[in-house]
């Protein structure tokens, strides 16, 4: 059966979308066939870039969140990928808990893996302590330290959070900051990662031929990160 794939961390602003948008573009480049599901109402960016493979979901809706089970379930062949905007974790537990989802999951074969995405951020560590606190091993994770701030992770590396995560067996990766004028770029022209690396600048606000490159690279290192854990 398929692995439900739930990109998450309460926090605002740590990447979430950019994680989600990197595993749709990853799956695409790798033919591994997926469906998306978008909750974020006001920018949602698998819907934005990758609208072809998504839908938007309502996360305070239940039967708009069944959706995701019963298409796991219709569809063994796709991975299901799941952009959480932030702050939507006690909807999404509410429905978790009230729904049995998790105990369905299991009798379906379906896997659920939950992607928490973190800045370097003391706060991040702590929202990382509640989620483990909440689902322990009923879930499997990965921590992507996400280096779009800073990349020094001494706060998650010493607080014991990330060493209850690793005897739960999760699997850490990083995620290196891609240059920001670039990645500006990127979301003006609504560009999907591929044609970022792609697309000749046909604009004044296009990639140029080096900017195009550090997609690439970055990309690259990406794609390498997301195998060591696969999808």
């Amino acid at each position: 059966m398929t692995t439900i794939h739930l990109i998450g961390g309460e926090k605002g602003g740590v990447g979430k979308s950019v994680v989600a948008r990197l595993l749709a573009q990853y799956m695409i480049d790798h033919e591994i066939p997926f469906i998306g599901f978008d909750t974020d109402r006001s920018h949602g960016s698998l819907l934005r870039f990758y609208a072809d493979y998504a839908s938007a979901t309502v996360i305070d809706n239940y039967e708009s969140l069944d959706a995701i089970i019963e298409t796991a379930s219709e569809n063994p062949e796709r991975r299901i990928l799941v952009d959480l905007a932030a702050q939507t974790h006690y909807p999404l537990a509410k429905w978790i808990d009230e729904s049995g989802v998790l105990e369905l999951a299991t009798e379906l074969g379906i896997s659920l893996c939950y992607w928490n995405v973190m800045d370097s951020g003391k706060d991040c560590v702590d929202l990382l302590g509640n989620l483990l606190d909440q689902y322990g091993a009923r879930l499997n994770y990965v921590l992507v330290q996400n280096q779009l701030r800073d990349d020094n992770f001494n706060i998650l590396e010493y607080s014991g959070i990330k060493d209850r995560a690793l005897d739960l067996n999760a699997r850490v990766i990083t995620l290196k900051r891609l240059h920001a004028p670039v990645m500006s770029k990127i979301d003006g022209n609504s560009y999907s990662f591929w044609a970022a690396k792609n697309i000749d600048a046909d604009n004044r606000n296009g990639l140029g031929l080096l900017e195009r490159q550090r997609v690439k690279i970055w990309l690259n290192h990406a794609y390498k990160e997301i195998e060591s854990v696969g999808v």
